[in-house]
């Protein structure tokens, strides 16, 4: 396995399948923001033609229809068909993936957990959906709603590093620094109140004075403009050239 995350708002997509295993894939598709879905489904329910809409297509598709998309969801057909239209996706070109049928497949949906941005993916490599999604239930009581708090708080936190003119290996240190003073991942996390409810932290935080803390923004002149430079803790700023 390979694992990839996809960005489903460019990717063009082919549902294949009549029943309630198609109308859950669509609701995926549609909560990952997938833009050009087109469903194929010779008998479907009627709930999944009223989700799908003006994307339905109320037959079977053929190797041409396949050609024009790529990426192939199959669900809930015969296994003579599914068995069909899995090597007619693959000669076309088209990644395959065919529910409980990794024969078939040339990828595997994993089990999915979302915290906001943070997406946590559970994979058996297709020997086990049920396992997988065990895992995921698991790892729900470990990550809770909290945790999209908590990585806005980060991204806007490494954005000031960045900004201090800090590089990818400071980053990943005040990263961890920033982890572990705050006990998110040693067990403890649960006795913190959730990022949500609490104030955003600033790029002028401290940090533990046993390791280097990362420098703080300062506004300095230089030229007759006001520029963003770095202080280190107890000297002078150094300016990075950037107007305000």
């Amino acid at each position: 396995m390979f694992p990839i995350v996809l960005d489903l708002a460019q990717a063009r997509v082919a549902l294949v399948g009549n029943g309630e295993p198609a109308l859950r894939r669509l609701a995926l598709l549609d909560a990952d923001a997938a833009r050009h879905v087109v469903v194929y489904a010779d008998d479907p329910l009627p709930d999944l033609a009223s989700a799908a809409g003006a994307r339905l297509r109320r037959r079977l598709p053929g190797a041409g229809d396949l050609a024009a998309v790529q990426i192939v969801f199959a669900v809930d057909l015969p296994p003579d068909r599914l068995a069909a239209l899995s090597a007619m996706a693959r000669a076309v070109g088209a990644l395959v993936n065919v529910e409980d049928r990794p024969e078939l497949s040339s990828f595997h949906s994993p089990a999915l957990l979302r915290r906001g941005d943070l997406l946590i993916a559970v994979s058996t490599n297709g020997q086990s959906p049920g396992l997988a999604k065990r895992v995921k239930r698991f790892l729900a009581g470990m990550f809770g709603a909290e945790w999209q708090g908590r990585l806005d708080d980060l991204a806007a936190m490494r954005q000031g590093w960045r900004a201090a003119g800090a590089g990818g290996a400071e980053l990943a240190r005040w990263t961890d620094e920033w982890i572990d003073r705050h006990h998110w991942l040693d067990g403890e996390a649960n006795t913190f109140v959730p990022a949500t409810s609490r104030q955003r932290p600033s790029a002028h935080a401290s940090f533990s004075r046993r390791r280097r803390s990362p420098p703080s923004l300062a506004r300095v002149r230089v030229g007759g403009r006001r520029a963003f430079g770095i202080r280190a803790r107890g000297g002078a700023p150094r300016s990075r050239g950037r107007e305000t």
